[in-house]
């Protein structure tokens, strides 16, 4: 019989998927601002990037992360072996769309979660979600597949809208707290600042700290307070989760 994991959010090593399934929800960016607050924060972490084509965190935090191959479970094996090799070092796997299959696959076939439970390791799903049904039908296919066996964060990013009423009505955010589920809110970035950082390959940090001199992007007075705003804000939702 296949044991439960007790949850505990104080478990040293830590593996965050940041997932959602459906593509242009953020997940990417979500991606990058926890690479950045682990940076900010001087807590060690490894990148995982399953995008072949052009991989978010490849491209904005080079000498942070690697390739990860979805389909070949050698290369998905590093994910947990990372983490138990260096608990003290987070792993950041930024989960391209089309992935999702895959790596449920190969957690299934290769019993990760009860390797991950026996080995101390925390495995925390993030699902991020627009405001749309598709992103509510898609939480409770999670739901429904891994129940109370990961550590759930769910991410109502503001991209396209900021009225979530169908997640309320839908049950299934209840449903998910009652898991023990974490829930943050991503306030949309002002477009033409997102624009600038994303034309440069900025990191947040140089978006929000260096100049057009330093090959970040060129913000105005005005632009780059917005920009140093939203991401306070950011921190301020990442300090409520256990990191």
């Amino acid at each position: 019989m296949t044991s439960i994991p007790t949850l505990d959010t104080s478990s040293t090593a830590k593996v965050h998927l940041i997932g959602g399934e459906k593509g242009g929800v953020g997940k990417s960016l979500v991606s990058r601002l926890l690479a950045q607050h682990f940076i900010d924060e001087n807590v060690p972490f490894l990148g995982f990037d399953t995008d072949r084509s052009h991989g978010t965190l490849m491209r904005f935090y080079t000498g942070y992360a690697s390739p990860v191959v979805v389909d070949r479970y050698e290369a998905l094996d590093t994910l947990i072996e990372a983490a138990i090799e260096q608990p003290a070092r987070r792993v950041l796997v930024d989960l391209a769309a089309q992935t999702h299959e895959p790596l449920v696959k190969w957690m299934e076939e290769s019993g990760v979660l009860d390797v991950a439970d026996v080995s101390g390791v925390a495995l925390h799903y993030w699902h991020v979600m627009d405001s749309g049904k598709d992103s509510v039908d898609l939480l409770h296919r999670l739901l429904d597949r891994f129940g109370q066996r990961l550590h759930y964060v769910i991410v109502r990013n503001q991209l396209r809208g900021d009225d979530f009423s169908l997640l309320e009505r839908s049950g299934e955010l209840a449903r998910a707290r009652g898991m023990g589920a974490r829930v943050i809110d991503l306030r949309r970035l002002h477009e033409t600042v997102a624009q600038k950082i994303d034309a440069t390959n900025s990191s947040f940090w140089l978006a929000r700290n260096g100049n057009a001199r330093d090959g970040g992007p060129a913000l105005g007075l005005m632009e780059r307070q917005r920009l140093k705003l939203w991401l306070g804000h950011v921190q301020g939702q990442f300090a409520t989760l256990s990191l």
